[in-house]
C-alpha cells in the first residue's frame, strides 16, 4: 500500500461565482489559503483560454504567495506555455479544452499527437515544471505519455463518478475496473499517478484505495459543500474518506 494520499484541491468555481457579478470577492487567493490551512497538500488552477473562471492575476498571486504547490491546469498552448514558463508553478497538467464544453470533459488525445506534444513538454520540464497529462483510462493514451517524457498521469474519473451518480452500476464497476488497470500499469512505466474529476464523498473511496494513485485532485464538489459547511470543514470531510480508504 503507497503512503499517505495527497488531496489537491481545485478553486476555479470560486473564480466563477466571483466573476458571475464581477468585482473581486470571493477571492480565490483566500480560498487557496483556507485550503492549505484545512490540510490540502496542492492547490489546482485551470487558466482557460477564454478566462471564464480563473484570471492571470489569480494565477500572479497564486504563484507568488502559496507556501504549497501550485498545479496550473492548462492547454497545451503557445500562450498557456509562455505563462507556465514565466510563472514555473510547481506542476502543470495538460488537459484538453474546448470553447463550448462547461468543464473539461474526457482526456487529452496524447496518442494521436505525440510529436507535437513531446515538444510542448520538453522546455516546461526543463524549467522545473512537472508535467502531468490528464488521460482517459486507456494504454494507448497513457503509454504515449511516457514515450512523450511526461512524469504523471492524472486518471479521468468521470465517466466512473456519471455512472455511479446515474445508477448504472454495472459501468460504474467496469470503469472503476479500468482505472484500477491502469492505475497499475501507470506505476509499471515508472509514472506517477494521480485521478480526478467528479469526485464526491459518495465515489472517492474507491479511486483513493487504489495503492497506486499518489495524488487527487477534487475541486467543484468541495466548492459546492463549502456553500453548506465552509471549505475548512468539507475539505476534512474529504480527507477522512480518502485516509478511511486508504488504511482499511
Amino acid at each position: 500500500m503507497a503512503g499517505r494520499l495527497r488531496l489537491g484541491v481545485n478553486i476555479d468555481h470560486v473564480a466563477t461565482v466571483r466573476n458571475a457579478r464581477g468585482g473581486d470577492y470571493p477571492d480565490p487567493y483566500r480560498a487557496a489559503q483556507l485550503a492549505e490551512a484545512a490540510g490540502a497538500d496542492g492547490i489546482t488552477a485551470h487558466l482557460r483560454e477564454d478566462r471564464r473562471h480563473i484570471s492571470d492575476a489569480d494565477i500572479a498571486a497564486l504563484s507568488e504567495g502559496l507556501s504549497i504547490p501550485l498545479n496550473l491546469e492548462m492547454a497545451a498552448t503557445e500562450e498557456m506555455q509562455s505563462i507556465a514558463l514565466r510563472h514555473r508553478p510547481h506542476a502543470v497538467c495538460l488537459v484538453p479544452e474546448k470553447r463550448q464544453e462547461r468543464t473539461t470533459e474526457g482526456g487529452l488525445e496524447v496518442a494521436r499527437d505525440e510529436n507535437r506534444l513531446a515538444h510542448f513538454i520538453a522546455p516546461l520540464a526543463a524549467s522545473g515544471c512537472r508535467v502531468s497529462i490528464f488521460v482517459a483510462a486507456h494504454r494507448p493514451q497513457i503509454e504515449a505519455a511516457r514515450r512523450i517524457g511526461a512524469a504523471v498521469v492524472e486518471l479521468h474519473t468521470g465517466a466512473y463518478c456519471d455512472a455511479h451518480a446515474e445508477g448504472r452500476l454495472a459501468e460504474r464497476d467496469a470503469e472503476l475496473e479500468r482505472l484500477t488497470e491502469m492505475a497499475a500499469l501507470a506505476a509499471d512505466l515508472g509514472l506517477e499517478v494521480h485521478a480526478g474529476h467528479g469526485l464526491t464523498y459518495d465515489t472517492v473511496a474507491p479511486i483513493a484505495a487504489l495503492p497506486q494513485v499518489a495524488e487527487l485532485n477534487i475541486g467543484h464538489f468541495l466548492i459546492g459543500e463549502a456553500i453548506f459547511r465552509g471549505l475548512g470543514p468539507a475539505i476534512d470531510e474529504m480527507r477522512r474518506h480518502m485516509d478511511e480508504a486508504r488504511t482499511t
